[in-house]
């Protein structure tokens, strides 16, 4: 089971993610939380598996909270932040915060129980169009002459496909459709560039291909 912890300000919006999630043979809401306060107590009393964040609440605000719940004791769970994108410019220090990747609130029921799955299994939460419009908005990018950091130097040629893969919002699947490889094999590639990278997870990967200039070409 993956249990849930749903945290939002707003009653109905927490209704209705419950209701969502709970209809799953394999997905478990265990708590709700209305504010950043409440989400750290619940995160820490109830051990969830993934922390869907509202970004923005009273009080204790959804990034803070995020920062308080990864840097908690062991077990730490996958924080996933609650966003309206276009009126939110905090999505992006919320992933450097540690947040997993984060889901529009007009995410559809079935996309949103997908993404939850995703999240779960360590897989990206970043669409393609999302990824680009955020990280060219939020990430400062450097000058042309500015060259990517020399860690990329040590990555082999597939691992540099698979990152721009990455980079571009590409799931395991997608990318071993895109490079005619298994998903283990991609896994293989995945866990192999962050360690050299010395990244947490594919998220800090899309974060530093952005801010590098590393998909300059690509936008």
């Amino acid at each position: 089971m993956i249990r849930v912890l749903v945290v939002d300000d707003q009653a109905l919006v927490r209704g209705g993610l419950r209701m969502i999630l709970d209809a799953q043979s394999d997905i478990d809401v265990v708590g709700e939380a209305a504010d950043g306060h409440e989400a750290v107590d619940q995160a820490r009393e109830l051990a969830p598996d993934i922390v869907l964040m509202d970004i923005r609440m009273p009080g204790l605000d959804g990034l803070e909270a995020t920062r308080r719940v990864l840097g908690g004791a062991a077990p730490v769970p996958k924080v996933v932040v609650l966003t309206t994108f276009d009126s939110d410019e905090y999505v992006y220090e919320a992933i450097r915060a540690g947040a997993t990747g984060f889901l529009l609130k007009t995410t559809p029921p079935e996309q949103l129980v997908a993404d939850v799955r995703a999240a779960m299994a360590g897989d990206a939460l970043l669409a393609p169009e999302i990824t680009r419009r955020l990280l060219n908005r939020f990430i400062r990018r450097p000058p042309p002459s500015t060259r990517a950091p020399r860690e990329l130097d040590d990555l082999s040629k597939r691992e540099l496909e698979v990152l721009r893969l990455i980079a571009g919002g590409r799931s395991n699947a997608e990318i071993a459709a895109a490079l005619f490889l298994t998903e283990a094999t991609v896994k293989t590639h995945v866990n192999h560039l962050l360690t050299k990278l010395r990244l947490r997870d594919r998220v800090q990967a899309v974060a530093l291909a952005y801010r590098t200039g590393f998909m300059d070409d690509e936008l």
